[in-house]
């Protein structure tokens, strides 16, 4: 008998993927705070992970895999669209919640390995 990990680790594995993916666009918002013209960019963490979870279930949707863009609350005047204390926030939240994925991971793959050693 196998074990399919990625049904033994359920939607976690696919929230970790999409986390990394996300701290690589906020952490680009960051690097070009100074940059003119540079346009903010996040991604819709709900929507694509629903997106990958009805493409395992078999449906079809429509694909989001590119990033929003974001609306600045105080555009500057070079037309950078980042605010770094809202970038900052939103690559810590997404950092915290990378952890929590992870260790949800980590508890399952636990778990598998007590059930294989039969304890």
């Amino acid at each position: 008998m196998t074990i399919n990990f990625k049904d033994a680790l359920g939607v976690h594995a696919d929230a970790l993927e999409l986390r990394a993916e996300r701290t690589k666009v906020l952490a680009a918002n960051i690097a070009n705070e100074s940059t003119p013209g540079y346009t903010a960019r996040d991604l819709d963490f709900g929507a694509m992970l629903q997106e990958r979870q009805d493409a395992d279930n078999g449906q079809l949707t429509l694909s989001e895999d590119s990033p929003l863009y974001r609306v600045p609350y105080h555009p500057s005047a070079d037309g950078n669209t980042v605010e770094i204390g809202i970038e900052q926030a939103a690559f810590s939240q997404n950092a915290s919640d990378f952890n929590t994925s992870l260790t949800f991971i980590n508890m399952q793959l636990r778990g598998l390995a007590k059930a294989i050693n039969g304890q």
